[in-house]
């Protein structure tokens, strides 16, 4: 099976304009993303609708290739992406271009999802802490959270917690479930991304601002992979001065 990476990365940020050429240690951070899944993963290419990222990374030597500044979603730049350099890949891996940190780890469970020949998308879950200091990060609706069956499978996806722990003071839904955080991070079969983003949005989709609900709507299977690695996402000036002093550590 073949696998192929693409990172989505756009200029144009509310929180972080020109987040991709933000320097990080030294190098832009699209080539810290770029650099860690090339350790793991045969082919990469970035899709971006900016020439000033495509010269960077071709400046590393890095693949590129440009797409509409129009798409509404990562997703739908990988679409296009793939069609556009006609790749025979079974599977692409969409890495987010402010994941620097993105660990081995994280890619090789991600790949191993498709073992499974029912798996037709995949994701990450990571989960909580069980002690009662846990129950605020669950509450907090930036983390979504995931409800899985007992084949690994996601049944839904929330920014609310879930499940309802009844019968239960809320400090004690930590030790009383499992609940799992979402990392997101997906992988598609080359014919189930050209059809999920043909689709129009779904009611579940608009409801939770949660574009895999538009996926699960639609009778798609996503299967969820464990891990316990949870990296340091970029989404703000704050974040990248907090991730040059994890470099050291990384």
């Amino acid at each position: 099976m073949k696998f192929i990476g693409i990172i989505p990365a756009r200029y144009a940020s509310t929180r972080f304009p020109g987040k991709p050429l933000a320097m990080l240690g030294g190098k832009y951070v699209i080539r810290r993303v770029y650099e860690q899944v090339a350790r793991v993963l045969a082919d990469v290419c970035v899709a971006t609708d900016d020439e000033r990222i495509a010269n960077a990374v071709k400046e590393f030597g890095g693949n590129v290739i440009m797409t509409s500044p129009h798409h509404k979603s990562g997703t739908d730049r990988i679409e296009e992406a793939v069609a556009k350099l006609g790749t025979d890949h079974d599977v692409i891996i969409n890495i987010q271009g402010d994941e620097p940190f993105i660990h081995r780890s994280q890619i090789e469970t991600i790949c191993r999802c498709f073992d499974d020949s029912r798996t037709q998308i995949a994701t990450l879950g990571k989960p909580f802490g069980c002690d009662s200091t846990s129950y605020d990060a669950i509450a907090n609706p930036n983390s979504p959270k995931i409800i899985v069956d007992n084949h690994g499978y996601a049944m839904y996806f929330s920014r609310s917690i879930v499940p309802f722990v009844r019968g239960c003071e809320p400090g004690r839904w930590p030790a009383a479930y499992p609940f799992l955080k979402h990392i997101g991070m997906y992988a598609y079969r080359r014919e189930t991304l050209a059809e999920i983003t043909g689709l129009p949005q779904s009611t579940l989709e608009i409801a939770e601002s949660l574009e895999q609900l538009r996926w699960l709507q639609n009778g798609y299977r996503i299967k969820v992979g464990l891990t316990d690695v949870e990296t340091i996402g970029i989404d703000t000036p704050e974040d990248l001065a907090r991730a040059e002093k994890s470099l050291a550590e990384f």
